[in-house]
């Protein structure tokens, strides 16, 4: 089966939590705290591996989440951090977040690698808090949360050729006949519904990459017949081959179908209109075809070069590969993105946005008239307290009222004793 997208669910790991321990020793008169720090969370990294064709695996798994990092030890031992969490994808990735679609990395060379979930530091141990005033703290840190969110991988197959053209126009067969490639192919309709890549290697030993992608129709930029599924595939050939049937069987004008699918191309990204085209006049031994390549020829206004062959009868082929291969060696890589672009052509262009500033905190009110505080950094603050130690308490509830919760809370009405609530745990509101 070819999937070419998912949506899956990372997590970092969690860093290791600090530990608080004394030492007290009959030769050491100054032991003092001897707490260790946690170890690092393991980051969620995923590596391009050229032997991967299709994201299958990632319909069986949907959850990645790393191990976290050991927790810190006695006589000052720091917990070791966790080992990173490879997860190996097909080149030709997107990474998207799903949350604010903005485009995470595009993997295309093998054993390239990206972070796609950070994992927590670890959380300090009490030898860290001792100060002066305070030489035998009773303060250590959990580890931090490792980052987790969904994202969404899109498969861009990487093909150097691209075949376009209507239905039933012959794309396969002549993907059959110049590659290894064995596509399915039959009369109807959208025989092919998934990419199929084939080596193509010329007679003078020169080879490339070449794609029979699903059939397009007139509506595919808005996602009609298997619209965005194909023209998803195309953005990365560099040369697009156009496969016209000039038998005109179907009832359909050769010329019509040539104007709508450039249209379609146009349509979804303008981009693709940019890349060199060759046009295919396929299916040559039929009776009609002779005189509808005259007529479409004189009705062709681009100077795109047209190659009359025959898949069936193989006549033409050697002429048409070899253009191809002559294409490709002057034509560049084309970006998917500006960004890259502009580093290619040395120009480096940093994009400041302007971002609404978050508020730290959130207070609302449960129907039983409790109160919930939440945001990002109070949680995250939250959950790196050890709650086992006064001392953690009393620095938790400091790390609050610096953040201005406190008198948040009074002007909401608070008074004492009324409940306080963060994540799933309540507390009474102390004047």
């Amino acid at each position: 089966m070819f999937v070419d997208q998912v949506k899956i669910y990372v997590k970092g790991g969690d860093g290791g939590n600090g530990m608080v321990a004394f030492r007290r020793e009959k030769y050491v008169p100054k032991g003092g705290p001897a707490g260790g720090d946690g170890g690092r969370g393991a980051n969620v990294i995923f590596q391009v591996e050229e032997g991967l064709r299709t994201l299958i695996d990632f319909r069986y798994q949907r959850h990645f989440k790393a191990k976290r990092g050991e927790h810190g030890m006695s006589k000052g031992q720091h917990g070791r951090g966790a080992e990173d969490m490879i997860v190996k994808v097909p080149p030709g990735t997107v990474v998207i977040d799903d949350d604010t679609k903005e485009i995470i990395a595009d993997l295309t060379e093998h054993g390239q690698q990206v972070i796609v979930a950070k994992g927590g530091r670890g959380g300090r141990g009490n030898t860290r808090f001792a100060t002066p005033a305070n030489p035998a703290p009773e303060i250590a840190e959990n580890g931090e949360p490792g980052q987790e969110r969904y994202i969404v991988l899109e498969l861009k197959v990487l093909a150097d050729v691209g075949l376009v053209g209507f239905p039933s126009v012959g794309k396969s067969t002549l993907l059959s006949i110049v590659s290894a490639a064995k596509p399915k192919i039959a009369e109807y309709h959208f025989t092919t519904i998934v990419p199929n890549l084939g080596v193509v290697e010329t007679e003078d030993g020169r080879s490339f990459v070449m794609a029979d992608l699903p059939g397009l129709i007139e509506g595919a930029h808005q996602g009609v017949g298997l619209g965005h599924q194909f023209l998803r595939h195309i953005e990365r050939t560099r040369v697009i081959v156009h496969v016209i049937d000039m038998s005109g069987l179907e009832g359909r004008d050769p010329y019509q179908d040539y104007l709508t699918i450039n249209q379609e191309l146009k349509e979804y990204n303008l981009r693709l209109t940019e890349r060199p085209q060759i046009i295919v006049a396929n299916k040559m031994d039929m009776p009609e075809a002779e005189e509808n390549l005259k007529q479409f020829k004189e009705q062709l206004q681009e100077d795109y070069p047209i190659f009359p062959i025959s898949a069936i009868t193989r006549q033409g082929l050697r002429d048409l590969l070899y253009a191809i291969a002559d294409l490709l060696e002057n034509t560049p890589e084309f970006p998917l993105h500006e960004i890259q672009e502009a580093e290619e052509a040395g120009v480096h262009r940093v994009v400041y946005k302007h971002e609404k500033q978050e508020d730290e905190f959130r207070i609302t009110r449960d129907p039983d008239g409790g109160y919930v505080v939440s945001g990002e950094k109070l949680e995250k603050l939250f959950k790196m307290t050890n709650f086992n130690h006064d001392e953690s308490v009393r620095r938790f509830a400091r790390q609050m009222r610096s953040m201005g919760i406190d008198d948040a809370l009074r002007e909401r009405g608070a008074v004492n004793g009324d409940i306080v609530r963060i994540l799933d745990y309540e507390f009474e509101f102390v004047e």
